[in-house]
């Protein structure tokens, strides 16, 4: 019997005096991942970009729950977003993003 695969939410804030589009974030994220783990490393992450919020500065990604270390380890080491300086700190971590979304809005 197949295992469903468990999956993990992800808020991120960027910190930086530039707006990024969603394409600049994510690619800088997965060349982050590739050049800490590799292509094969990165590929297990299962990221996917759910939702970007250029005002707030707000990312929301999900990946495979075994992987959320990795992805934080890649988040860390991003210090620059398109030859800008700039930061992203996990916020939140949840299992579900109905969870997360109303953890946001206490937080």
């Amino acid at each position: 019997m197949p295992v469903r695969v468990k999956r993990r939410y992800l808020a991120l804030k960027i910190e930086s005096e530039e707006n990024f589009s969603h394409k600049e974030f994510i690619s800088t994220l997965w060349d982050s991942l590739i050049r800490l783990f590799g292509e094969y490393g990165a590929s297990r992450t299962g990221m996917t970009l759910i939702d970007y919020q250029t005002e707030k500065k707000l990312v929301i990604i999900r990946v495979f729950h075994k992987e959320v270390e990795t992805v934080r380890a890649a988040i860390a080491a991003i210090k620059k977003i398109k030859e800008k300086p700039a930061a992203v700190h996990v916020i939140k971590v949840s299992g579900t993003l109905r969870a997360l979304r109303e953890k946001i809005k206490t937080a």
